[in-house]
């Protein structure tokens, strides 16, 4: 009987309310609104809109300003995504383009929380904080080749109570930007509208409305960090040599410093170029708009669905073309005034402090689809058809000879005959990687320490996930150790220790702990080399053929 009274009384405490915290409220005043967010240890909220919706008339136009009030806002909703672009629909790529269009049913894109109605951002904050806290702004672009990606993805709780736990609490914003052919779309016709590189306009807007706005929510607008992967890292260093490296928004700095995880400069021919031309010609042909007099007008009265899947009709990055991007940002002349290289080598980039750095094996993803190729021949013959089409046969053969066995220069590298896929992987999974992020980083690192050698930067190579069959430390393999924190292993805390010290200082020394001093990587070109178990300095010197290679034909390696 005892037994059963201590069981009658433990179920009903058990069923007696417990008060809730009250939800957090936040007024802003450009323009004024009033979101309700969620509490918690790290309060949240979602969906928070800092652009008009680019939809109808706004379709493949740059970010319009909000003009007037919201309202009351519940920002508690699901976190939505801009139109993804999954696979491509090009029938001539079979399997992916049945998978493409499958992907593209709306009911499919509404299940991942994808429309046009996209331009908005998710804010995570320590419980607690008020509009008095002033406390850094770490602000997140995420990657997805500018085909596919959401900050849906991202939900940096875990960021924010990793740094709280680290005594350097931070306000994390996460920014939606249009991608694949809403966002990215390119041709003469965009450049002559006026509507080239809206994701990066995006991103810009973004970053304007956090100037306006973080504040209400505890954020220093005069402490923002811009922080990217992929896509997001090449975003950021855009980012920097937007409007010439003018980051400025009413006078003051939109950012004090920048991290850029797995990406960088990425040179592009213009957005009217050859390759350009071809996407927006494939996209008006698939969408049924060749004959229209005003075929830019045309797309943007499709219906939702055809629009996406024209824009999708086009080679995509999960599939045999790679990192051959049909959408990418490219020079426009206004925005983006020439090629990231050369606005890098010119020094028109926002002089921020930075962070830069790699996985060790970042073309292993993106070589998996090319089996056919079996010969070296081969090897130069799909760079030349596909990548570089100002390069000639000649140069190409004289950077594949830079990788002469793909035992000692094949990627997953330091891994001798194992893991060779088929037989030409680890030769192009190395030279893809190292041309899109690992020895272009290192070029403009040299130009950096050239043109502004009082600049504070510092560089990486991770090699945590060294031993995974076929793939290696591959790209993308930091979003699960740094972002997510699922392997809190060595890498994951030390990295978190040396980020959110910079975050906080500008220096990932500050605050590091007993973790090991990073050098800057100027003068003596010191990596800091993060394994799963430990980390160590690694000197910047390996695959140099490769690297003077890029020096003297960047102007002919572009994407």
């Amino acid at each position: 009987m005892k037994a059963f009274l201590w069981l009658l009384l433990s179920l009903t405490v058990l069923a007696v309310p417990t008060k809730r915290d009250a939800a957090p409220t936040v007024a802003i005043e450009h323009p004024s609104a009033t979101f309700i967010g969620k509490a918690g240890d790290v309060e949240t909220f979602n969906n928070i809109p800092f652009a008009q919706q680019p939809t109808g008339s706004l379709r493949l136009k740059p970010p319009q300003p909000l003009e007037t009030g919201l309202g009351t806002v519940q920002a508690t909703g699901s976190s939505v995504s801009c139109p993804q672009m999954y696979f491509t629909t090009d029938t001539s790529e079979f399997p992916t383009s049945i998978i493409g269009m499958l992907a593209d049913i709306p009911l499919l894109q509404t299940v991942t929380g994808a429309s046009e109605e996209c331009l908005s951002l998710d804010i995570r904050r320590p419980a607690g904080t008020t509009a008095e806290s002033k406390l850094p702004v770490l602000l997140w672009i995420f990657g997805g080749g500018f085909e596919l990606g959401t900050k849906a993805m991202y939900d940096g709780s875990n960021l924010v109570s990793t740094s709280v736990d680290l005594n350097m609490p931070v306000v994390y914003v996460a920014i939606n930007y249009r991608v694949g052919g809403f966002g990215f779309l390119p041709g003469k016709e965009i450049k002559e509208d006026g509507s080239a590189n809206l994701g990066l306009l995006d991103q810009r807007r973004a970053l304007e409305w956090v100037a306006d706005n973080i504040e209400a929510f505890g954020g220093d607008p005069d402490k923002v960090t811009i922080w990217g992967e992929s896509a997001g890292a090449i975003s950021i260093f855009d980012q920097m040599v937007l409007y010439d490296g003018n980051n400025t928004y009413n006078e003051k700095p939109l950012f004090r410093g920048a991290i850029m995880d797995s990406g960088s400069v990425v040179p592009a021919d213009p957005v009217d170029g050859v390759k350009g031309q071809q996407v927006y010609d494939t996209v008006v042909s698939a969408a049924g708009c060749s004959s229209s007099n005003d075929t830019l007008n045309c797309l943007r009265e499709l219906d939702y669905t055809d629009f996406l899947n024209a824009a999708n009709s086009v080679p995509g990055i999960i599939g045999y073309h790679s990192v051959a991007l049909s959408y990418v940002p490219r020079p426009d002349g206004t925005a983006l005034t020439a090629s990231p290289d050369v606005l890098g080598k010119a020094g028109k980039y926002a002089k921020v402090p930075f962070i830069i750095g790699d996985q060790e094996d970042e073309g292993t993803l993106f070589a998996l689809f090319q089996s056919n190729i079996t010969t070296v021949d081969e090897v130069v013959e799909y760079l030349s058809k596909y990548f570089f089409y100002d390069a000639s046969i000649e140069q190409l053969q004289e950077l594949v000879a830079l990788y002469p066995d793909t035992t000692t220069y094949g990627s997953p590298f330091r891994t001798g005959t194992d893991n060779n896929w088929y037989p030409q992987f680890k030769r192009l999974a190395a030279i893809l990687g190292d041309l899109v992020f690992t020895i272009t980083r290192r070029a403009f690192l040299s130009y950096a320490e050239q043109i502004t050698p009082d600049l504070p930067f510092w560089s990486y190579l991770s090699s945590y996930d060294y031993g995974t069959p076929v793939l290696g430390t591959f790209h993308g393999s930091d979003i699960l150790q740094v972002c997510m924190g699922i392997w809190p292993d060595y890498a994951s805390k030390s990295i978190y220790s040396y980020y959110f010290s910079f975050v906080y200082t500008l220096d990932p020394n500050s605050n590091r702990g007993s973790y090991p001093e990073w050098p800057q990587w100027k003068g003596d070109r010191q990596l800091m080399h993060f394994n799963a178990s430990d980390g160590g300095l690694l000197t910047d010197d390996f695959r140099n053929g490769t690297y003077e290679y890029i020096l003297q034909y960047a102007d002919v390696m572009h994407i």
